[in-house]
């Protein structure tokens, strides 16, 4: 049986060896590609650090780069290869408008964690409250951010959550104030309690001088004068000082021997 090698040698010569060819470029500069993509990004996130960025736009801006010549480099291998890189185009835009619209939760979460990123509301380490959580922010991530609260739970919350909820951020300020308050009964002198709950406040740790602990009547009601305590301290002494300052309260009036407030009413008889 003869056997036409010419035959072989056409398909060897036309199809065979020009893709083999076209492969072997192709992964050429898919290492080559993959190592100046590399380069550029670091030389990205270089700048972006020396231009003193913060370190999560740092982070989000490299793989949004680092997404977009992965793409890049895919579409120019297809294309060198024969595939009709326009109608792969077309094709992935309308697979990227699919997944949008499957994704939308996560494309939003995406969306705010880029505007807390560029407006910084808060950062990592500050105490913050939003949705109802408060805690410290231990990162602030593609698509929620994560606190670690007093009680020692750790929460993630949607980024798209915290941006359209109000966000408290305790951190911004050098001091903080502690609202405490005392109840007075009616036989107690307001003006002497002020002034030795205003010198006890004073003497507890952390407690800042600047603004002073303020001490002042805040209201009446049935049982007495109420007066409002309100020592100012860092952020970080917040339950030290909420606890030590209720502490002293309690010191001052069993020293001073201030009665328990109570109700007192008064019963009229009216004749016939």
């Amino acid at each position: 049986m003869n056997v036409d090698l010419s035959k072989f040698d056409l398909v060897i010569n036309t199809y065979l060896i020009p893709l083999g060819l076209k492969l072997l470029a192709a992964l050429a500069i898919w290492f080559v590609g993959g190592f100046i993509i590399r380069a550029v990004i670091a030389g990205a996130e270089r700048a972006m650090k020396a231009k003193q960025l913060e370190p999560t736009l740092t982070r989000y801006l490299g793989s949004f780069l680092r997404v977009v010549l992965r793409i890049a480099l895919v579409l120019i291998i297809l294309g060198m290869v024969g595939f009709e890189t326009t109608s792969f185009a077309a094709l992935l835009a309308a697979a990227g408008v699919a997944i949008g619209a499957a994704w939308a939760g996560l494309l939003a979460n995406f969306a705010a964690g880029v505007f807390l990123v560029v407006l910084r509301p808060f950062k990592v380490g500050d105490s913050i409250m939003v949705a109802t959580v408060s805690g410290v922010v231990r990162e602030i991530g593609l698509f929620g951010c994560i606190l670690e609260t007093g009680d020692g739970v750790r929460v993630t919350i949607g980024n798209n959550k915290i941006f359209s909820d109000n966000i408290f951020n305790y951190s911004v300020h050098p001091t903080r104030r502690v609202d405490l308050s005392c109840q007075l009964a009616h036989q107690v002198d307001a003006a002497r309690a002020m002034e030795l709950l205003r010198a006890a406040i004073a003497t507890v740790p952390h407690v800042a001088t600047e603004p002073a602990p303020q001490v002042e009547i805040l209201g009446f009601n049935a049982n007495g004068t109420l007066l409002a305590v309100r020592p100012y301290c860092a952020n970080e002494h917040y339950w030290q000082v909420f606890f030590e300052g209720n502490r002293r309260i309690a010191e001052v009036a069993n020293r001073e021997a201030w009665p328990i407030p109570e109700q007192h009413s008064f019963v009229r008889q009216v004749g016939a």
